[in-house]
């Protein structure tokens, strides 16, 4: 009755039943985007299952009112990352089901806060890693489903409790990656549900053998943790040295003292000598064809240019050559020796004094001639 007269009184329009103290509503395949707001905040079981949520801000914000939350499934929805305190304030849940959603990533702290939670499903996803401290939150949890997913290892903590896993219908790849998740197996008490199908799917010759049989080489792996810890520490020493030329360096270049004295600064290499030699080489082979490419251009320049200033003697060198066009040029009817000394005298008379100027050879003097 008290159920009864509190939904009286805080009508909701989900459809909600209520028995002694459960109160479930069902929100199930009615194409919803998002969480309903106008849900009865005492609800302890709500199904939203086969629907359009994605589990954003504002469903995370619906959600934290419902605090008396004991089960809560969102299975077949569209929800493809578990961001940090998605479920925060549900303190009371025991069952959650995220199964048949999209999810690829999960945050590590997707799950605190459900300290009471028993069960978790996260059957048929898209999660290819999950970090070990994911489910460290989860003191209660007893079965996890990762049935379906994109797995190839797992690891584990040996100190996270469970009494029944799924792991199968993932592509387990066996090698030194999957050797925490098989020691856990063999050492835990926990229940491996359908083991046959829990199978490698790399290297080939596995691929029948259940991961938890699966021979695993443990050399090999101490061979490789040993070669990728001394890689890392070669790395990291040579950061240091590094660190220390590049201090040493700006301390030499500090005053060493009151009297105005520089410190020495440390002797380079013969790297730079070997850049210089380089850089030479390029330059001057640049330069040797750029020459030998604009040669021709400027030889062709220099010769279309090629005209001298007139000396003292050329004036004579002039009359020398116009009377030996005159003897070769033919004559003319009723002209004699007398008539062409006349002409010349004009021409000569004519010519002036030194100028300065260019002579060009290239004028025709033969039309000159006849012009006169």
């Amino acid at each position: 009755m008290i159920w009864a007269e509190i939904l009286f009184l805080n009508p909701v329009t989900a459809d909600c039943n209520v028995t002694s103290q459960i109160v479930t509503c069902e929100e199930s395949g009615k194409n919803l985007h998002s969480i309903p707001t106008n849900l009865y905040q005492n609800v302890t079981k709500l199904s939203l299952k086969n629907n359009k949520i994605t589990l954003n801000d504002t469903d995370k914000k619906v959600l934290q009112r419902l605090t008396n939350l004991t089960e809560l499934y969102l299975n077949e929805n569209v929800i493809t990352v578990l961001y940090n305190n998605s479920f925060c304030n549900l303190t009371k849940l025991t069952v959650l089901d995220i199964s048949n959603n999209h999810i690829i990533t999960v945050h590590q702290a997707a799950f605190t806060g459900l300290n009471q939670l028993s069960k978790l499903n996260l059957f048929h996803n898209n999660i290819t890693q999950l970090d070990s401290d994911v489910f460290t939150s989860l003191k209660s949890l007893t079965v996890l489903n990762l049935q379906d997913n994109l797995l190839k290892s797992f690891n584990i903590k040996s100190s996270f409790k469970l009494i029944t896993i799924i792991l199968a219908g993932n592509p387990w790849n066996c090698s030194c990656d999957l050797l925490d998740l098989q020691k856990w197996l063999t050492t835990s008490n926990v229940t491996m549900e359908n083991e046959n199908n829990t199978v490698c799917a790399f290297p080939n010759t596995k691929k029948i053998i259940s991961i938890r049989t699966a021979v695993i080489q443990t050399t090999d792996c101490d061979f490789k943790k040993d070669s990728l810890e001394t890689t890392v520490a070669s790395t990291s020493a040579n950061k240091l040295k590094s660190i220390a030329f590049l201090t040493s360096l700006a301390s030499s270049n500090n005053i060493t003292g009151n009297n105005g004295t520089h410190a020495e600064l440390p002797l380079l290499g013969k790297s730079w000598t070997f850049l210089v030699g380089v850089l030479g080489f390029v330059l001057s082979t640049t330069l040797l064809i750029f020459t030998a490419i604009k040669c021709p251009t400027w030889y062709r320049y220099l010769i279309s240019y090629s005209h001298r200033r007139l000396k003292e003697n050329d004036p004579e060198m002039f009359e020398q050559e116009f009377s030996a066009d005159m003897n070769s040029s033919p004559t003319v009817s009723g002209t004699n020796n007398e008539h062409s000394i006349v002409i010349f005298e004009k021409i000569h008379s004519f010519v002036p004094e030194e100028d300065g100027f260019i002579e060009d050879k290239y004028i025709d003097t033969h039309g000159i001639s006849e012009e006169s």
